[in-house]
């Protein structure tokens, strides 16, 4: 099948992350697959190769949308209207799923579609990953189309999840293998790191939460000696940031650390990594001993690594993030005192006030929490797998 999938980059290393492992999952299963995108910057470094079946177009105010494929994805609800304007004021082409050459129909007025163009395609409203129960009780649901240039049709809400009755995670057909193929002590030195014997290894993908300067003061005040390997962008801006607010260091003395040099704070060393493609980024995971990272795709990726996580979820006014927080946790089976770190973390616990609970201590537990997790998602299809068959259920 020929898929289109739509994303609006908000941030850049989450929406558009999702939506290019989902497009390269699919390539892989055989589909071919157009991404649109309204800024495709980041995917020069996050996936510097790509399926030859995976065609990356810009989408603008002004883009001529070629005809609609087999397949259309919205992702975490953005706006299509424009691609489905076009379509609507166009001209039913028989031939029009079989076309990958970007061939634009004319826009217009947008009206009703055709008979023919609206049995054409299936359209899929890919949501946001919860572990709430409404993602079980909304998943596969339609929703018809009352007004603008889409009334008529319907499209299916898909909900990515961590239980049966969702619509799984992304997760490649050969991830297992790549993990058990994987060598540590070879990627680390790839990545010109060296690590000193017994040091802790902690990799760190954040926004700005405000237990940050509370968990740097922890490692460089703990026992053990600790690497954190810092991702580039907010990540190494919070910690330069924090560093500069207790006067430990200036910003530009963390800023002339090149890569994998460690910034030394007591037992705490500090190495701030370039922006690494996704296939890297999951080799960070699984080398590092705990993880914490951010957003959806990341949070995936860290469940698949079997280590011990930390979650920052993306803060959201109304306070909605603390649910979903809890309802993660809940499915997790979290220990309690990760659970005290993840809404710490969050800034809905203790806070800063809470930097001494014993990472060492617990680590073992974590550990083997994060290994149950897994093995959880293991026995269940994966995101892209259940998304063909939904398809084609639904067509």
């Amino acid at each position: 099948m020929l898929w289109d999938i739509f994303c609006t980059v908000i941030d850049n290393h989450g929406d558009l992350g999702v939506c290019w492992r989902l497009c390269a999952d699919l390539a892989a299963r055989g589909e071919r697959v157009r991404l649109w995108l309204d800024d495709a910057a980041a995917l020069a470094w996050m996936a510097p190769q790509r399926p030859a079946n995976v065609q990356v177009h810009t989408w603008a105010a002004d883009t001529r949308f070629a005809p609609p494929g087999d397949v259309v994805v919205e992702a975490f609800g953005c706006d299509i209207s424009a691609a489905l304007a076009q379509w609507a004021a166009a001209e039913p082409t028989a031939n029009a799923s079989n076309s990958i050459a970007g061939n634009a129909y004319t826009a217009g007025v947008a009206g009703l579609f055709s008979s023919e163009l609206a049995a054409q395609f299936t359209w899929i409203n890919l949501e946001y990953l919860s572990a709430e129960p409404y993602a079980q009780r909304c998943h596969g649901l339609p929703s018809p189309v009352l007004a603008g240039p889409g009334a008529g049709r319907s499209k299916r809400f898909y909900y990515p999840g961590f239980t049966p009755g969702t619509g799984g995670l992304l997760r490649e057909a050969n991830l297992a293998q790549r993990q058990a193929a994987f060598d540590r002590t070879a990627w680390l030195a790839s990545q010109d790191i060296a690590l000193a014997p017994g040091e802790r290894l902690l990799s760190l993908f954040c926004y700005e939460p405000a237990a940050l300067p509370a968990l740097l003061r922890a490692l460089q005040q703990g026992g053990q000696p600790t690497r954190l390997l810092v991702t580039a962008g907010r990540a190494a801006q919070a910690v330069q940031a924090a560093l500069q607010a207790s006067h430990a260091a200036s910003a530009a003395d963390s800023e002339n650390n090149p890569q994998g040099a460690p910034d030394f704070r007591g037992a705490l060393s500090i190495s701030y990594l370039p922006y690494i493609s996704q296939e890297d980024f999951d080799h960070l995971l699984w080398a590092c001993d705990l993880n914490f990272v951010r957003g959806e795709d990341s949070l995936v990726r860290a469940l698949w690594a079997g280590k011990p996580l930390v979650w920052q979820i993306y803060p959201q006014s109304d306070g909605a993030h603390a649910a979903k927080l809890d309802a993660f946790l809940d499915w997790q089976h979290a220990p309690p005192s990760l659970c005290a770190l993840q809404r710490c973390w969050n800034g809905l616990g203790r806070g800063a006030e809470h930097p001494d609970l014993p990472i060492a201590q617990c680590l073992a537990a974590w550990q083997a929490n994060a290994e149950q997790a897994r093995a959880r998602l293991w026995a269940q299809p994966s995101l892209a797998e259940q998304l063909r068959q939904f398809v084609l259920k639904n067509r």
